[in-house]
């Protein structure tokens, strides 16, 4: 690390300003503070000490991100290869190529044949992902004379989990282009958007292009006559309650043993990096409570309502929590410090109508049975009224103890 850091400062004069590369300094500052803590340090004045800074704030997200990935890896190989076991075809496009190659049989069973065949499909979208949004990154730093921002490592290790794994590459490329660009740097970049950009870009790629994100064949590597990778969502607005039990047990559903986007099938590995998140106070307990909270509410009002004509009504809250992308939106989508609220009491609050508004949008609008990312971008976009109003209310609160 002492040549490391040795090199780094010996090229630093080259980049800083008066220097021929001083026009990439963004890229240089990059790499030097992911790499070692920043040398400057405050002396005097009124300043905020703490041992975290943002990088490291991301990186904590990062490694929390970690078991959701390493299942999401496994279960793609793993449906795909029982699809198989059960007498689909391989799709025989480029990374099932590969995978024969290396010569992997298709044992649902065995754990490295799993891991290999679903990193054949997840290495290439988040290689793509880093390199196009990456790119946006350091073009908007360069123009502007500014650090590149560290909350693309959030966004780059967001945007691949919640796709499906036979997502085209382009539409990859577009989905993150548009996040980057139109959800975060059109704002002003980090900490100014007003909207997730990983899901900003999900939700373009959503209304762009359905069939790449939604329907029967699109959840497993797999292509074959008769065979149906379908959520169980989708079968839940079919048949409801009853329909799903009858094809997945709930525990199975916990564990993400679930066709699914690539990180969001396994509950447990969700709550894993939601106890690191909380351990660390990266996250918010108030926001993910809020959506527990406004989620078993409204579902059992509708329970409580029911239909003859709709299904969903019956699905009780326990089958909510753990289908979809319910677990993965709770912990490290709505809790994003800069689109969320960051009042206590308001991100309660937003919390609360997050988790309303997904059971909602499941239940009433059966077409479209997922919800939880409409929730989120929708409640981003009130989370600045939410904490306007208990900021003000604080603001009254303290001016009537001064008058007396």
């Amino acid at each position: 690390m002492q040549v490391l850091r040795k090199q780094l400062d010996a090229v630093a004069p080259h980049f800083e300003k008066g220097g021929k590369l001083e026009r990439w300094y963004a890229i240089y500052e990059m790499a030097d503070t992911f790499l070692f803590t920043p040398g400057e340090v405050t002396h005097k004045g009124a300043h905020v000490r703490d041992s975290i800074d943002l990088k490291r704030m991301m990186i904590t997200v990062a490694i929390a991100l970690g078991p959701a990935m390493l299942f999401g890896v496994w279960n793609i190989g793993y449906q795909a290869n029982a699809a198989i076991a059960d007498g689909a075809t391989p799709r025989g496009d480029f990374q099932t190529t590969i995978f024969g190659l290396l010569g992997f049989g298709h044992d649902p069973l065995n754990l490295v044949s799993c891991v290999i065949y679903g990193l054949c499909y997840f290495v290439p979208i988040f290689a793509v992902v880093h390199a196009v949004g990456g790119f946006w990154e350091m073009v908007f730093s360069i123009v502007r004379k500014h650090e590149i921002n560290e909350g693309f490592l959030v966004t780059g290790a967001l945007f691949p989990l919640i796709v499906p794994p036979t997502i085209p590459l382009w539409q990859v490329a577009i989905g993150i282009t548009f996040g980057v660009v139109v959800g975060k740097e059109m704002f002003g970049g980090t900490g100014m958007n007003v909207l997730n950009p990983a899901l900003t870009g999900r939700a373009f790629l959503f209304f762009a292009y359905p069939a790449a994100i939604s329907g029967d064949k699109v959840w497993t590597a797999v292509s074959a006559d008769g065979f149906s990778g379908a959520t169980w969502l989708a079968v839940a607005a079919e048949g409801g309650t009853e329909a799903v039990e009858a094809g997945v047990t709930w525990m199975d559903a916990f564990l993400g043993m679930v066709p699914g986007s690539i990180g969001e099938v396994s509950t447990i590995a969700c709550l894993v990096g939601a106890g690191l998140l909380l351990i660390t106070r990266v996250g918010s307990w108030e926001t993910m409570a809020g959506i527990v909270l406004g989620t078993m509410g409204m579902s059992m009002v509708l329970n409580g309502i029911g239909s003859e004509t709709n299904p969903m009504f019956d699905l009780p809250f326990w089958w909510h929590m753990v289908l979809g992308g319910w677990a993965f939106g709770t912990v490290f989508m709505a809790t994003d410090p800069v689109s969320s609220a960051f009042t206590s009491k308001g991100r309660l609050i937003y919390g609360f109508f997050i988790g309303l508004l997904v059971v909602l949008v499941r239940v009433v609008n059966p077409a479209y049975p997922e919800g939880m990312m409409l929730a989120i971008l929708f409640m981003n976009l009130f989370a600045p009224f939410i904490d306007h109003f208990f900021v003000q209310a604080n603001i009254k609160r303290r001016r009537a103890r001064y008058v007396a």
